[in-house]
């Protein structure tokens, strides 16, 4: 089969594990909480989610991307599964026993004192999540694609299922009579929006059980030699990672620090997070790519055309973002009834976010010269960069320019990793990408976004239907210019 047609094969398998459950989230959680919740409430579950981006990196250290390595390396590729699993449980289990510990005294400091059981749940969940990254690993190592997907999916039914019955089905019930005694002893009206908490404990607690015969069906054991080799390789992975979940979600932990009026900033917190979620197709199409990606591109290094069909990859990621960019954008009046009315003001940021994002993508597929290379300390130190940019333009323009400044960090930290990247890539691991149809795409889209601008006044329908007809103009041009690839990838 065609290298790269498994590839994307294995992007949408993936999709099912990962695009599925973050759509359906999309679909039902970010509407259903932008109406339940007020702009602070839901400001709340956006700045404590962005703190568990920062804690599974913390408590996965690299782990996932060293497990790849190593079960390519080492001979014995259980005996890596079983050693990288030990590990993380260990870590995860330990950070769960502080948590609970310390709940009051980080609650404080973070600013819920007066709710530590919001910090004890987030403890949990984090580490059930970061002790479950490498059994996920192993199925995508094993390229069990469908088994990966079924657990993710049943995980995020029932993240869904509960959320709807906490915050929605029982109070509901509750208000028209005396609740069941065994659901009057279960159920809090106080807790509120730690319900979110909650059914995410649960639907953690049902993936680590899903998990169980994948963990225990091989005989565990610790092999400290290779751990430290995996560590040495996967450190630097873990400072990347966490300059990377500086570049991702920072924005959501400063912005109710920045912004100048104090009484607004959750609410402005949840504007900014509601309106990120808008251009969750992107996100979710990266990290489905991702997951394929990591594997397929340690799969194919050895191959003698390994560069040729790493530049085409690029290509086709290219326009496959292209095209979610413009779907998006085009068709932003649809999109955003996805959330709820008060948080339409800040819809201006939705194209600003999705080229972020864009940028973010072709990031991950330049990065692979470091990783083939053992020269992971240049990812930690190109992400540290962006780390840097993302800090200082929120730090600065926040207080000036709000949550737009923000969303423009993000392009301003990821526009120049994918500039440094690709510079040492050129000397450590040249690929000779195709510039030339690259840079055609981009102007095609960029000639159809701004065309589409036009329309911004029109009635309704005659720009639904302007708008349609420029995505098609440039499907049909890609279709075109690629008749001969694309024939071969479906043969």
């Amino acid at each position: 089969m065609n290298p790269i047609k498994q590839l994307f094969g294995q992007t949408a398998v993936y999709g099912f594990g990962t695009v599925v459950p973050r759509l359906l989230n999309y679909l039902l959680l970010t509407p259903f909480f932008t109406r339940v919740f007020d702009l602070g409430e839901y400001g709340v579950v956006t700045e404590l989610y962005a703190y568990v981006v920062f804690l599974i990196i913390i408590l996965t250290y690299g782990m996932e991307t060293g497990f790849f390595r190593y079960a390519q390396l080492h001979k014995d590729g259980n005996e890596v599964f079983s050693t990288s699993v030990l590990s993380l449980f260990a870590t995860s289990a330990g950070f769960i026993i502080l948590t609970t510990i310390f709940s009051d005294n980080i609650a404080g400091i973070v600013g819920y004192g007066d709710q530590p059981e919001f910090i004890l749940w987030i403890g949990i969940i984090v580490g059930i999540d970061a002790f479950t990254a490498i059994p996920f690993a192993r199925l995508r190592w094993e390229n069990k694609a469908a088994k990966f997907a079924a657990i993710r999916i049943a995980s995020v039914v029932v993240n869904i299922t509960l959320n709807f019955a906490f915050l929605y089905l029982i109070p509901e019930k509750a208000a028209k009579g005396p609740l069941p005694e065994w659901l009057d002893a279960v159920y809090d009206p106080g807790i509120g929006v730690g319900y979110v908490f909650i059914s995410n404990i649960a639907s953690s607690a049902v993936t680590l059980l899903m998990l169980s015969g994948t963990i225990f069906k091989l005989k565990l054991k610790f092999n400290g030699e290779l751990w430290r080799k995996m560590l040495v390789y996967s450190l630097p992975l873990l400072i990347a990672g966490m300059a990377g979940t500086i570049n991702e979600a920072l924005d959501r932990v400063l912005l109710r620090h920045l912004l100048p009026d104090t009484d607004t900033a959750l609410a402005q917190l949840g504007i900014y997070g509601a309106n990120y979620k808008i251009a969750v197709l992107m996100t979710l199409f990266i990290q489905m790519f991702r997951y394929a990606s990591e594997p397929f591109y340690f799969g194919q290094a050895e191959r003698e055309n390994a560069r040729f069909l790493f530049a085409e990859v690029m290509k086709y990621f290219i326009i496959v973002a292209l095209g979610i960019f413009l779907l998006v954008t085009l068709y932003l009046d649809m999109f955003k009834h996805f959330i709820g009315s008060a948080f339409h003001e800040g819809l201006h940021i939705v194209p600003v976010v999705l080229l972020a994002n864009i940028l973010l993508g072709i990031f991950f597929n330049l990065s692979i010269w470091y990783k083939l290379n053992n020269l992971t300390r240049y990812g930690a130190m190109i992400t540290i960069m962006g780390a840097v940019i993302t800090f200082s333009v929120n730090w600065f323009l926040i207080p000036v320019y709000g949550y737009i400044a923000s969303a423009w960090a993000h392009v301003a930290c990821y526009g120049t990793m994918v500039c440094v990247s690709w510079m040492l890539g050129r000397k450590y691991f040249r690929i000779q990408y195709p510039y030339k149809s690259i840079g055609i795409y981009v102007l095609i889209a960029l000639g159809v976004y701004v065309g589409a601008a036009y329309t911004a006044n029109m009635e309704s329908v005659t720009r639904l239907l302007i708008n349609t007809g420029l995505l098609v103009v440039f499907s049909i041009i890609v279709v075109l210019k690629e008749y001969r690839n694309i024939k071969n990838l479906s043969g």
